[in-house]
């Protein structure tokens, strides 16, 4: 069993207890069982398609042969994406994923932990430095530990979710979703500086590209939201 496996259950297990035992709406965000359902399903379809197509394609542009891969902020991407085209045709309205946030910082901030402690074969690590952070991933090249800077970026930002829950619900079930979208594609989109993938378009990858789309999609909404609150 590899250790990014032991770390994977580990941020799903955490994950799944916090949404199950801690913070959890006192009712669905939808009413309706039937939709409700679907909208799991849509959404569990997105992450799957998003996850493996985009991290795939990411090793494919970067490396240039077809290699299986999965990324967290392609299964990100796939789940708005789905979620946001089944509201639409279900005509729901408001915020879905409110109670999410603070699973997915979480297990973010867990499994990133996973990637750095599998060194070199993950295909996650930084590009070469000679910064004090600077780390050997197998390879005899000290790189930039990414994968930690992403664990602790996520993990402050968990903390913040269970801030907003604790003091102001309110805002927590309205706007944390597009928070956390804009927050995590944001730090996303600077630590893919720090990574050896291949640019596609402007001298960015195809993951700084998807940042960008998710930005925009959390501006919008969180505008959208102003008014409301």
């Amino acid at each position: 069993m590899s250790i990014h496996f032991i770390f994977d259950l580990l941020s799903y297990s955490v994950a799944f207890l916090i949404s199950w035992k801690w913070i959890r709406p006192a009712t669905p965000a939808i009413a309706d069982e039937t939709l409700r359902y679907g909208y799991y399903t849509a959404l569990i379809i997105g992450f799957f398609i998003g996850a493996f197509g985009f991290g795939t394609l990411n090793t494919y542009y970067s490396l240039h042969q077809i290699i299986i891969g999965k990324s967290v902020l392609g299964a990100i991407f796939g789940g708005v994406v789905s979620a946001e085209l089944f509201k639409k045709f279900a005509h729901i309205r408001g915020s879905t994923g409110a109670y999410f946030v603070p699973s997915l910082s979480i297990g973010i901030a867990i499994g990133r932990i996973g990637c750095y402690l599998s060194g070199i074969q993950d295909y996650t690590y930084g590009i070469e430095t000679t910064t004090i952070f600077a780390h050997d991933f197998g390879d005899g090249i000290m790189r930039h530990p990414v994968q930690l800077y992403e664990s602790v970026s996520m993990g402050l930002f968990f903390l913040y979710t269970v801030w907003v829950y604790k003091n102001n619900k309110k805002t927590f079930e309205h706007t944390i979703f597009y928070q956390f979208i804009g927050y995590y594609s944001l730090q996303r989109f600077v630590w893919e500086f720090l990574k050896p993938y291949e640019t596609l378009i402007f001298g960015l990858t195809l993951f700084q590209i998807l940042c960008l789309i998710l930005m925009v999609y959390a501006f919008i909404y969180l505008q959208h939201k102003k008014g409301k609150l």
